[in-house]
């Protein structure tokens, strides 16, 4: 049996890498996540990775607090930054060749992210870790994973998060909370669910891109999610 898709997007959040800690980086959390990603890089499907950095730094919380907006966005990015060159250590420890590319140069650290040269990584089966946003503020890792997503042609969205997709409520809140299999972009903008910003859910909207919500922490997850397995949420344009 086949992958149902030959390249896919897999957005982590920053606060997925921190595991149970505040703040940081639990090693351990992110060797899960690098084995994860050599399940599905075996199968041969491309493979590229956007990371938040909301472990570290939140520019939009800074700014709450009086922070300025661009100077905290900008903070955050670098964030993203750390966690890549965290994610790309461990994948090459697991012997996967892997490659950070940035927004913002720092041509010391990591690659520049070009569109062209990043397919072409892809093409030679390395994993791509895309960091520091977009390079612009007051836009989120949700919207730098949407427009990734559309410019090196990727089929799918993985959004990986810490419960198994989207409910008609908080399920650890409310017991009677349904998990919804399937929703459409527009219901989704329409009723409010925080799924990605709505930014981002245009973005892959207007381009037709599905996004797939799923447990991260479940072992295994991702590569059920590659092969068409049924678990988590879809939202698509499938469903009306």
């Amino acid at each position: 049996m086949s992958p149902k898709y030959k390249r896919v997007l897999l957005k982590l959040s920053g606060e997925a890498l921190a595991g149970s800690r505040d703040y940081g980086i639990d090693l351990e959390i992110v060797s899960v996540i690098a084995e994860q990603v050599k399940g599905v890089h075996a199968l041969g499907v491309q493979t590229a990775l956007v990371v938040g950095g909301g472990n570290i730094f939140r520019g939009l919380a800074a700014s709450e607090g009086g922070f300025d907006r661009a100077t905290g966005d900008y903070m955050g990015m670098l964030a993203t930054v750390i966690n890549a060159l965290a994610l790309q250590d461990a994948l090459e420890r697991t012997g996967i060749a892997a490659r950070t590319m940035t927004a913002i140069q720092m041509p010391q650290v990591a690659e520049p992210y070009i569109r062209r040269r990043a397919v072409r990584h892809l093409e030679k089966g390395r994993v791509v870790i895309l960091a520091a946003g977009t390079g612009n503020p007051y836009f989120t890792t949700d919207t730098t994973a949407a427009l990734r997503a559309v410019e090196i042609e990727a089929e799918v969205i993985l959004k990986a998060t810490k419960v198994d997709g989207i409910y008609t409520a908080d399920p650890k809140r409310d017991p009677t909370a349904t998990k919804l299999p399937r929703l459409g972009y527009l219901e989704v903008l329409n009723r409010g669910i925080e799924v990605m910003d709505n930014t981002a859910l245009t973005l892959c909207m207007d381009n037709d891109v599905p996004i797939v919500v799923f447990d991260l922490l479940h072992k295994g997850n991702i590569e059920r999610v590659v092969m068409g397995e049924e678990i988590g949420t879809l939202v698509s344009s499938g469903v009306k």
